[in-house]
Formats: C-alpha cells, structure tokens, sequence
C-alpha cells in the first residue's frame, strides 16, 4: 500500500509553513505586542503563547494534549494509507488535520507552549496560528466531504430486469 502524495506533501509542507510563520512571529513580536498589521483593529499580527489547549483553556495542561496530536495524525496517515482511492477532499482533508496537530504538538515538545499570532480583534477571537486554521479547514473540508460527496457518487449499477416470460 502507498500513501497518496498528496497528503504527504500537504502535510510536509503544512508543518513547515506552520513551524516558518510561528518562528517569524517569535522573531519579529515581543509577547503581547500587537502589531497593528495587516488591517488594524480588524485583522491583526500579535505573539501570544498558549501552555494550555485550546483558547487557553486548562493552562499548563497542553501536553496533555500529545498523545492526541499523535493518534489524530496516525489516524490521517492510515486512513489515506487505507484507503487511496478516496477523493482529493478527503486527502487534502486528512493532510492538513495531521499537519495542524504535528505543528502545535512541535512547539508543545520544544518549547513548552504553542506559539499563536493571529488575531481577529474585531470580534476579539482567540489568537491562533496556522496550524489552528489547518485543524479547523481540515475539519470542515472533512465534514464537507459526507454531505457533499455522498450525494454525489454514483449508486451501484443494478442488473437490467429480464425479459423473460
């Protein structure tokens, strides 16, 4: 069996782009600083480090979350492993999953803490960083593909009737 190349390269490239953005956020940011940048107080550049899970929650409990991280991309690469005759959602789906969860479980093994740097301050979201948006496109590209795809696949052709008498 072999595992599709696309979610291979989307799950490579997906953790580097995630592990590039976060070590330029800590290079050019001081935490708490906002930047202002790019649509100030709308869409704003600001280095916030999360030690717990999601939103902050649990504080100093985000390593907790390792083991998740692990069986979630372990999941991801079996499934395609699986089953490599499913569509390119549901790849693109499952690499940018297993790149989201191996990005933030990097920062939480290195540096103790995630590294977030975006910020919808015009609805005061949570900061969150690019592996965050690759767990949440992820997901919904994922649960996109059973109600949209399931409508669409052809059904099973059935045996013409016979025309015996």
């Amino acid at each position: 069996m072999k595992v599709p190349r696309l979610y291979l390269v989307l799950f490579f490239l997906g953790v580097l782009l995630d592990q590039v953005v976060k070590a330029w956020a800590r290079g050019t940011f001081m935490q708490g600083q906002a930047g202002g940048a790019p649509w100030p107080g709308v869409f704003e550049f600001t280095l916030v480090y999360n030690k717990g899970i999601a939103f902050g929650m649990l504080p100093g409990g985000g390593i907790l979350f390792a083991p998740v991280a692990l069986l979630i991309t372990g999941m991801t690469f079996r499934f395609c492993l699986m089953h490599p005759q499913e569509s390119r959602l549901t790849h693109v789906a499952m690499g940018l999953l297993g790149a989201g969860a191996i990005g933030n479980l990097i920062d939480r093994l290195i540096l103790k803490h995630v590294t977030d740097m975006f910020w919808f301050r015009a609805i005061n979201f949570p900061v969150f960083n690019v592996a965050d948006a690759f767990i949440t496109i992820g997901a919904i590209l994922f649960g996109l593909r059973f109600v949209f795809e399931s409508k669409f696949a052809p059904e099973a052709t059935k045996e013409p009737a016979s025309s015996e008498l």
